[in-house]
C-alpha cells in the first residue's frame, strides 16, 4: 500500500517538474506568443480557485456561488497592502498574499458560521447574495476606488514570475489533497455523502464545514492576490456571479470530487477562449460542443462515486477519533 503510495507521489512530482521545465522553455525560447504567455498566469490562478472550490462543492457537498467575492476580499486587501505598504517588491508581494488569505478566510467566517447551517439551494442563493453585498461594498469605498477601480497596483506576478506562481499553486493543490486524505478530510467526505449517519456518528458537521470553507476561502484570496498583481487594475465587476458560476463550471466538469479533474478543466476552460479567438463567428458555438464533449467523456464522476463508497466504509473510523 506504501509502495503504491510513493509510486503515485513520484508520478506527480515528475509530472510537475516536467510542465514547469515545459513552460520555463517556452518563455525562455519563445516558443509560444504573447497572447499566450499573458495566459500563464490566470491558468495558474484559475487552476488554485477551482481546487480550492472543489473542497467545498466536491468534497464537502455543498453549492456555494459565492467563490469570486472571496477572490475578490484578497485580491483587494493584497492590492492595498503593496500599493500603501513603504517595503521592497517582493517583501510587499509575500505580505499582501498574506493578508489577502487572511482578509478572505475572515470573510469566510463571518459567512460561514451563520449560512453553513443551511444546504442546497439555500446556501446557494445566499453565498450568492453574499457576493453581490461585497462587490457593492466595493463600489462604494473610497479606498478600494469605486466603481471606477483601484489601478497602480505592481505587476509582480506575470509570466516572468512564474516560479514564485507556480509554486503557489503547488502549495495549493498539496494542502488540499493531503487534506482531503487527512482524518479531517474523511470526516468532510463523511458529511457530503451522508449528513444525518455523519451527524449520528459524532461527527461535529458544523465544525468540519467552516474548516472546509475557511481553508477554501483562504486559496482563493491568495489567487485574488496574484489576480491583482497580474493585471494592475481591479474593477468590482470582475467579481460578479458570473466568474463564480465559471469556477463551479471547472469543479463540476472535472468531476465531483476530483482534484485532477478540476485542473484539467480549469486549465481547458482557460486556454479554450484563446485558442477559439482565430474563429470568432462559430466560437460559442465550438466551446459549447467542448464543453458537452467533456461532461460525455468525463469518467471522473463515477470514480468520485467510488471514493465516496470508500469514505463511507472510514467513516466509522473518523467517529471514533472526532
Amino acid at each position: 500500500m506504501k509502495h503504491k503510495k510513493y509510486q503515485k507521489l513520484l508520478i506527480n512530482v515528475i509530472i510537475a517538474v516536467l510542465i514547469y521545465a515545459l513552460v520555463m522553455m517556452a518563455i525562455q525560447f519563445g516558443w509560444i506568443g504573447r497572447q499566450f504567455l499573458s495566459m500563464i498566469v490566470p491558468v495558474c490562478t484559475n487552476v488554485m480557485l477551482a481546487v480550492s472550490l472543489c473542497l467545498i462543492v466536491g468534497f464537502l457537498g455543498e453549492l456555494t456561488l459565492g467563490h469570486a467575492a472571496f477572490m475578490s476580499v484578497g485580491a483587494y486587501s493584497g492590492a492595498l497592502v503593496t500599493l500603501n505598504v513603504p517595503l521592497p517588491s517582493w517583501l510587499a508581494l509575500a505580505l499582501g498574499l498574506v493578508i489577502g488569505g487572511v482578509t478572505a478566510a475572515l470573510a469566510g467566517v463571518i459567512i460561514g458560521v451563520p449560512v453553513l447551517r443551511l444546504r442546497g439551494d439555500y446556501l446557494a442563493i445566499v453565498t450568492l447574495g453574499f457576493g453581490e453585498i461585497i462587490k457593492s461594498i466595493f463600489n462604494t469605498l473610497g479606498i478600494t476606488g469605486g466603481a471606477g477601480g483601484l489601478s497602480g497596483i505592481p505587476m509582480l506576478t506575470t509570466y516572468r514570475n512564474f516560479t514564485l506562481v507556480f509554486i503557489l499553486m503547488l502549495i495549493v493543490i498539496v494542502v488540499v489533497a493531503n487534506l482531503v486524505n487527512s482524518r479531517q478530510g474523511r470526516a468532510i467526505c463523511a458529511i457530503r455523502d451522508n449528513y444525518i449517519a455523519a451527524e449520528a456518528a459524532g461527527i461535529k458537521i458544523s465544525k468540519y464545514k467552516v474548516m472546509a470553507f475557511v481553508i477554501s476561502a483562504f486559496f482563493a484570496g491568495v489567487a485574488g492576490v496574484i489576480y491583482a498583481h497580474n493585471i494592475s487594475i481591479l474593477k468590482p465587476g470582475n467579481f460578479d456571479y458570473n466568474q463564480s458560476i465559471e469556477f463551479l463550471v471547472m469543479v463540476v466538469l472535472g468531476g465531483m470530487g476530483s482534484i485532477r479533474g478540476s485542473i484539467i478543466a480549469a486549465v481547458i476552460l482557460t486556454l479554450l477562449p484563446e485558442v477559439l479567438r482565430g474563429v470568432a463567428d462559430y466560437r460559442m458555438l465550438v466551446y459549447s460542443i467542448v464543453l458537452i464533449a467533456m461532461m460525455l467523456f468525463n469518467n471522473s464522476a463515477l470514480k468520485a462515486k467510488l471514493v465516496a463508497r470508500k469514505n463511507m466504509r472510514k467513516s466509522t473510523e473518523v467517529s471514533k477519533e472526532a
